[in-house]
Protein backbone atom coordinates (compact mmCIF):
# COMPACT_ATOMS: atom_id res chain seq x y z
CA UNK A 1 0.00 0.00 0.00
CA UNK A 2 1.28 3.46 -0.82
CA UNK A 3 1.09 6.50 1.44
CA UNK A 4 -1.72 8.15 -0.55
CA UNK A 5 -3.96 5.11 -0.18
CA UNK A 6 -3.02 4.74 3.50
CA UNK A 7 -4.08 8.35 4.18
CA UNK A 8 -7.37 7.86 2.32
CA UNK A 9 -8.11 4.62 4.19
CA UNK A 10 -7.27 6.21 7.53
CA UNK A 11 -9.64 9.12 6.87
CA UNK A 12 -12.46 6.75 5.97
CA UNK A 13 -11.72 4.60 9.04
CA UNK A 14 -11.86 7.63 11.34
CA UNK A 15 -15.06 8.90 9.73
CA UNK A 16 -16.64 5.52 10.39
CA UNK A 17 -15.37 5.44 13.99
CA UNK A 18 -16.78 8.90 14.64
CA UNK A 19 -19.97 8.25 12.67
CA UNK A 20 -19.25 11.11 10.26
CA UNK A 21 -19.89 11.36 6.56
CA UNK A 22 -17.12 12.70 4.34
CA UNK A 23 -19.15 15.89 3.84
CA UNK A 24 -19.63 16.29 7.60
CA UNK A 25 -15.88 15.92 8.18
CA UNK A 26 -15.20 18.52 5.48
CA UNK A 27 -17.67 20.92 7.07
CA UNK A 28 -16.35 20.64 10.64
CA UNK A 29 -12.76 20.82 9.41
CA UNK A 30 -13.24 23.88 7.17
CA UNK A 31 -11.87 21.88 4.25
CA UNK A 32 -13.70 22.08 0.93
CA UNK A 33 -15.63 18.83 0.31
CA UNK A 34 -14.02 18.57 -3.13
CA UNK A 35 -10.56 18.64 -1.54
CA UNK A 36 -11.42 15.87 0.90
CA UNK A 37 -13.08 13.78 -1.83
CA UNK A 38 -9.99 14.22 -4.03
CA UNK A 39 -7.79 12.95 -1.19
CA UNK A 40 -10.03 9.94 -0.62
CA UNK A 41 -10.66 9.11 -4.29
CA UNK A 42 -7.09 9.53 -5.49
CA UNK A 43 -7.50 12.80 -7.36
CA UNK A 44 -4.93 14.35 -5.05
CA UNK A 45 -1.63 12.49 -4.90
CA UNK A 46 -0.23 14.62 -2.08
CA UNK A 47 -2.50 15.79 0.73
CA UNK A 48 -0.86 18.78 2.35
CA UNK A 49 0.09 18.72 5.99
CA UNK A 50 -2.01 21.82 6.72
CA UNK A 51 -5.07 20.12 5.21
CA UNK A 52 -4.40 16.96 7.21
CA UNK A 53 -4.03 19.05 10.37
CA UNK A 54 -7.41 20.69 9.74
CA UNK A 55 -8.98 17.27 9.21
CA UNK A 56 -7.40 16.01 12.42
CA UNK A 57 -8.73 19.06 14.25
CA UNK A 58 -12.20 18.25 12.94
CA UNK A 59 -11.78 14.66 14.10
CA UNK A 60 -10.47 15.91 17.46
CA UNK A 61 -7.23 13.97 17.18
CA UNK A 62 -3.58 14.96 16.78
CA UNK A 63 -1.46 14.40 13.71
CA UNK A 64 0.47 11.91 15.85
CA UNK A 65 -2.73 9.95 16.49
CA UNK A 66 -3.58 10.03 12.80
CA UNK A 67 -0.26 8.49 11.79
CA UNK A 68 0.29 6.27 14.84
CA UNK A 69 -1.02 3.06 13.25
CA UNK A 70 0.58 -0.19 12.14
CA UNK A 71 -0.14 0.69 8.52
CA UNK A 72 1.95 3.87 8.65
CA UNK A 73 4.66 2.21 10.73
CA UNK A 74 5.16 -0.47 8.09
CA UNK A 75 4.83 1.49 4.84
CA UNK A 76 7.60 0.67 2.42
CA UNK A 77 9.89 3.40 1.19
CA UNK A 78 8.44 5.07 -1.90
CA UNK A 79 11.70 6.49 -3.21
CA UNK A 80 13.51 3.89 -5.23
Amino acid sequence: MDTRKAVANRLLELCEEKNLSVNALARISAVPPSTLKNIINGGSQNAGVVTLKKLCDGLEISLYDFFNTDVFKTLEQEIR
